[in-house]
């Protein structure tokens, strides 16, 4: 059942995209800017942080249970193919991706920093072709598992309600999940939950990029170079991402906040457009592993 829930919702995702129409997450990110405006003042921001996230979280958790529960069969599998594709972004990822490999093969560096500007949150102005080839790589191995692969991994472990929870807390800590005056305490809880929500699926993801890529290389630059990175669960993606490809990527990036001197991940020559499309090629075979690995399992334990 779980297989065939994923195929479906990969399909509508790959032929349709992103829902363009009333998607969820628009009215769930106007809700939380709202109430971080009211919360996130004062004293005790921690605790006012979690505050919001309960109440932002549990409602949805709450109908997603109910759903699952009480819903007649086959419109509990209707409504479950549809969550489960709003919380996806293949298609989406290779749309951005794509562009900027194109542009970047066409020597028009504005345009590729432009489009490289749209899928991270690092200063692309000044970035040469290796700078945008390297952003753009990092972001399509990085999406591979907040965009697809947890979403994959919850359904398949907590049905309705664990892809739920796991879109809503990540949501919230890609908009409160900054290390600033003003986020680093409200926006503590939502980031301490998404990195343990993240933390098995990121490593299956590590180990999809390894099996489908260069293996030697990417156990090798996962074991040694994963830990260096700030994020407990980037690292690993990053890390065996970069060692699949054979590419170099990590070093520093400018922020709104300044230069950040991050670590470097993988090995083997800079990032160019051929990786951007390599990478994306990756999360392709990392998907059909993920559907074949299901596959199996469904015939050799009788799943239906």
């Amino acid at each position: 059942m779980v297989l065939g829930l994923w195929a479906a919702a990969l399909a509508l995702d790959l032929l349709l995209g992103e829902p363009r129409r009333a998607h969820p997450l628009v009215a769930f990110g106007r809700l939380t800017t709202a109430l971080e405006q009211r919360f996130n003042s004062g004293a005790r921001r921690r605790l006012k942080g979690a505050i919001a996230l309960m109440i932002l979280v549990m409602p949805l958790l709450l109908i997603a249970a109910g759903v699952q529960r009480y819903c007649p069969s086959g419109w509990r599998e209707v409504i479950a193919v549809l969550v489960l594709w709003s919380t996806l972004s293949w298609r989406g990822l290779v749309a951005h991706a794509w562009p900027i490999a194109r542009a970047l093969e066409a020597d028009d560096l504005a345009l590729a920093r432009r489009r490289v500007g749209m899928i991270v949150s690092r200063k692309t102005d000044a970035l040469d072709a290796k700078g945008v080839a390297t952003a753009a790589t990092e972001s399509v191995l990085e999406n591979g598992a907040d965009a697809i692969f947890a979403s994959l991994f919850w359904f398949a472990v907590a049905g309705l309600p664990g892809v739920v929870l796991h879109r809503a807390v990540n949501t919230l800590d890609a908009m409160w999940g900054y290390r600033t005056e003003r986020f680093h305490q409200f926006g503590y809880a939502a980031a301490r939950l998404d990195d343990l929500l993240n933390w098995l699926p990121a490593r299956l993801t590590a180990l999809s990029y390894v099996l489908v890529g260069h293996t030697a290389t990417a156990w090798q630059c996962w074991r040694t170079q994963a830990a260096q990175w700030d994020s407990p669960n980037a690292g690993p993606v990053m890390a065996a991402g970069a060692g699949a490809l054979h590419v170099a990527l990590g070093g520093p990036a400018l922020y709104s906040d300044g230069v950040h001197e991050r670590p470097l991940l993988g090995q083997g020559e800079p990032a160019s457009a051929a990786s951007i499309d390599q990478a994306v090629a990756l999360v392709n075979r990392s998907i059909g592993l993920w559907l074949g690995v299901m596959g199996g399992m469904a015939l050799l334990m009788g799943w239906p």
